[in-house]
């Protein structure tokens, strides 16, 4: 059996009760072209819920045995437009308290989320950082953690957030390395600020690149990975 809601109108005019003269109204029903306020329309006890929160919205009236629907007019649109609905008291407040225990549950399972996100990006890091130390054995242990975070950062696209990264390929931990070492120890980002062209500045700068990857790759203690920066 379908139902019939009734329609609770809110009034852009003063408008008062054809039953108990009261008003002006605030809300009120059409009944045979005249308007009658909620108490002799027998919805006075109901409250008002004004739409926006689908969830609570609905359990507010599945659970009120009356609930009507409050619209107004739009004259620029010319039409009715809902405003929420008129629901039982009871009803309202069995609907907030579900929707609360929804949120809290949905904020535990957000922090549990988080916790392991949080675990995980300290394994991708460490593992990250492990197998820079084997590459690059002479790299200084804080240098080397210094690129694992910067290249397993979340959300940042970089190679340790990649599927060639995740997967230790050297190819890839070796970019990571060279991309800290042309930034960190090199007058790169120097000879872009003059106006040199890029490629043109990776070219120039490559040698001392490549220097500092043999020193580490081979134990060689001569480069500590500060200092070369022009």
């Amino acid at each position: 059996m379908d139902l019939v809601a009734p329609v609770v109108v809110e009034p852009l005019k003063r408008r008062r009760c054809s039953e108990c003269r009261q008003g002006p109204l605030e809300r009120m029903i059409v009944e045979f072209n005249a308007p009658v306020c909620l108490d002799c329309a027998d919805l006075g006890h109901l409250v008002f819920l004004r739409r926006g929160d689908t969830a609570l919205t609905r359990r507010a009236r599945e659970g009120s045995t009356l609930w009507a629907v409050v619209v107004r007019h739009n004259r620029r649109r010319t039409r009715y437009e809902r405003q929420g609905l008129l629901v039982e008291e009871a009803a309202l407040a069995e609907a907030e308290r579900s929707c609360l225990a929804d949120a809290e549950a949905r904020a535990r399972r957000r922090a549990r989320d988080a916790v392991r996100r949080a675990a995980l990006d300290v394994e991708i890091t460490e593992v990250l950082r492990a197998e820079i130390l084997r590459l690059f054995p002479s790299i200084p242990p804080d240098r080397a953690t210094e690129v694992a975070v910067h290249a397993s950062a979340k959300g940042s696209g970089r190679v340790g957030r990649t599927a060639a990264g995740r997967s230790l390929d050297r190819g890839a931990v070796t970019a990571a390395v060279r991309a800290s070492v042309r930034h960190l120890d090199t007058p790169y980002d120097t000879l872009l600020m003059q106006g040199v062209p890029r490629h043109q500045a990776r070219t120039r700068v490559a040698p001392a690149i490549e220097a500092v990857l043999r020193a580490w790759r081979r134990g060689g203690g001569d480069a500590d990975g500060r200092g070369r920066r022009g």
